[in-house]
């Protein structure tokens, strides 16, 4: 399915559509060169927004919680593409321990795990789940809401000084993180040795930027723009950094006007350059974080300036209760797609370099100017009923075919620059 495109199908962004379809070829040779220089992320989900006269990405996740939204008709594709990653990684890995983010209540969450483990199990591997949680000492079965089980057992260090991570009686040769790691790295995750940590551990929230993915996305986007000949802000949000903000004390305040001034500023030049005549806004949140905690829709800088209680409370923590003291200011991208007269975002799910699903967030009580990662979020997994790499030349460029091929562009440019991001944000050994 194809959720409804509340403005007109024409001008930019069909444009862009009809220029990836002529130039399919050309950006699937761009891609491969791409993937001979760099190492794509083992799984990869991308946030897109369409705003009918530009298509980009809004946020990079390398631990995906949504494989449990995806259509079950392409877990073949998920189970290839697994096997390739691995084979990559660690081609005689034959014991694989999954460490799952630490939710016990999340039953959502959790069929995400079993999904996962679904996926990796028919990709040859033995599968067992590990938990961080002090509480989950032995065995632990949960029922899933699908109907599925899933068994959390307790992690253990074994062999000399203690440097291999595994269960009771299984020692892994990998190990593959579904946990963010927004609190730190904890004890039992470091100084391993001999064992394949997937994603590395400076994958993780602790370490990493949005910032530093976005500005690793606009080479992307500049390098692949000037390869098929397009503007690369049809592709591209525009961003701004503030690093000392403390939204209890007040401080920080007037970076934070300067940059969304600015933001807005540069993104005002490219409406009037387009003929856009909806209103400019930016999307302030959290520089490391996920969850879609602490976000906010500004359209003027004096916005910033004025937060009531309330809103700086919900601002100054992220996820894990952890301080937000740097920001992100990113052009905010309209949605205009819906599902269901809710606004809509697609979702693109990948494993290694292959796209192999996705899904629409919808949100009936938030506006197209506003963050869907939000209470009254739900998921239409019916999308991508149509393989993202069959681009249909001869019908309109916003098919279904056609508009998830472009979909699944964008998406995998995104983990371009997270391969780009993860290389250059490697600790030194």
């Amino acid at each position: 399915m194809v959720p409804h495109l509340t403005t007109a199908l024409t001008g930019p962004l069909l444009d862009l559509e009809r220029r990836f379809l002529d130039n399919d070829t050309r950006i699937e040779q761009w891609m491969r060169s791409q993937w001979l220089e760099h190492t794509p992320p083992f799984y990869t989900s991308v946030d897109l927004r369409n705003a009918g006269f530009k298509l980009a990405p809004v946020d990079t996740n390398l631990f995906p919680g949504g494989f449990n939204n995806l259509n079950p008709a392409f877990l073949p594709l998920c189970v290839q593409a697994a096997m390739a990653a691995i084979e990559k990684i660690c081609p005689e890995a034959k014991n694989l321990l999954l460490v799952p983010e630490n939710h016990t209540r999340n039953l959502f969450y959790l069929q995400n795990v079993a999904r996962l483990a679904y996926i990796l199990h028919h990709a040859g591997l033995n599968v067992r789940v590990g938990s961080l949680l002090p509480e989950i000492t032995a065995p632990t079965r949960l029922d899933l809401p699908d109907g599925q089980q899933l068994t959390l057992e307790p992690l253990q260090r074994s062999g000399p000084e203690g440097r291999r991570l595994g269960l009771d009686g299984f020692d892994p040769c990998a190990i593959l993180l579904n946990n963010d790691l927004s609190a730190g790295v904890p004890p039992l995750l470091q100084n391993l040795h001999e064992q394949y940590l997937i994603p590395p551990l400076h994958a993780g929230w602790h370490a990493r930027r949005k910032s530093q993915h976005f500005a690793a996305y606009s080479e992307v986007a500049n390098s692949f723009a000037a390869a098929i000949g397009i503007d690369p802000w049809l592709i591209n949000p525009d961003f701004g950094v503030c690093g000392k903000i403390n939204f209890h004390e007040r401080t920080g305040e007037e970076c934070l006007a300067a940059n969304v001034d600015t933001v807005l500023f540069r993104i005002r030049a490219k409406y009037k350059e387009y003929g856009v005549t909806e209103d400019p806004f930016v999307i302030v949140k959290a520089d490391a974080g996920t969850y879609g905690m602490g976000i906010m829709t500004v359209k003027d800088a004096s916005e910033v300036k004025s937060l009531n209680r309330k809103q700086r409370n919900k601002m100054a923590v992220g996820k894990e209760g952890m301080q937000v003291s740097e920001v992100i200011i990113q052009e905010g991208v309209h949605s205009f797609e819906t599902v269901n007269e809710g606004v809509a975002e697609p979702v693109v799910y990948m494993i290694d370099r292959y796209v192999v699903g996705g899904f629409y967030r919808v949100n009936t009580s938030r506006g197209r100017n506003e963050n869907l990662n939000a209470p009254g979020m739900s998921f239409t997994p019916l999308a991508f009923d149509v393989a993202c790499y069959l681009p249909d030349p001869g019908s309109e460029p916003d098919s279904p075919p056609n508009r998830f091929y472009a979909y699944g562009v964008v998406a995998r440019l995104a983990m371009v620059a997270a391969a780009l991001e993860l290389e250059r944000s490697a600790p030194e050994s």
